[in-house]
């Protein structure tokens, strides 16, 4: 997925609790739900940028790699110009775009 085409925002931003936990109806619920997303794509992210950094390893060392790895420092900065990974589940969760269930809820309704 490209992260960059998000319109979550890069900072920081006051959320009101009450508006995010209308859908589940309770605030713990929707911050349980919003960080297990943010950790699976911490983890998307990081595997991405290790398999495109991993083509650029080099396993002998000398001075003039640093000159040459300007693909692998523009590819990190790119990374790092993302929204975090908490920002971008907040927003997911927001537009809708997380499908989650609660088993204990499924159970008491059977």
């Amino acid at each position: 997925m490209d992260y960059k085409k998000s319109n979550a925002p890069t900072t920081t931003v006051t959320r009101d609790l009450m508006e995010l936990a209308e859908e589940t109806g309770n605030i713990y619920e929707t911050v349980a739900i919003i960080g297990k997303r943010a950790n699976q794509i911490a983890v998307e992210i990081k595997n991405d940028l290790s398999h495109k950094l991993a083509e650029f390893a080099s396993y002998n060392d000398n001075l003039e790699e640093v000159f040459e790895n300007r693909e692998q420092i523009e590819i990190s900065r790119y990374y790092e110009r993302l929204p975090k990974p908490t920002l971008l589940a907040t927003q997911e969760f927001i537009e809708g775009k997380v499908y989650y269930r609660n088993p204990a809820k499924e159970k008491d309704k059977f």
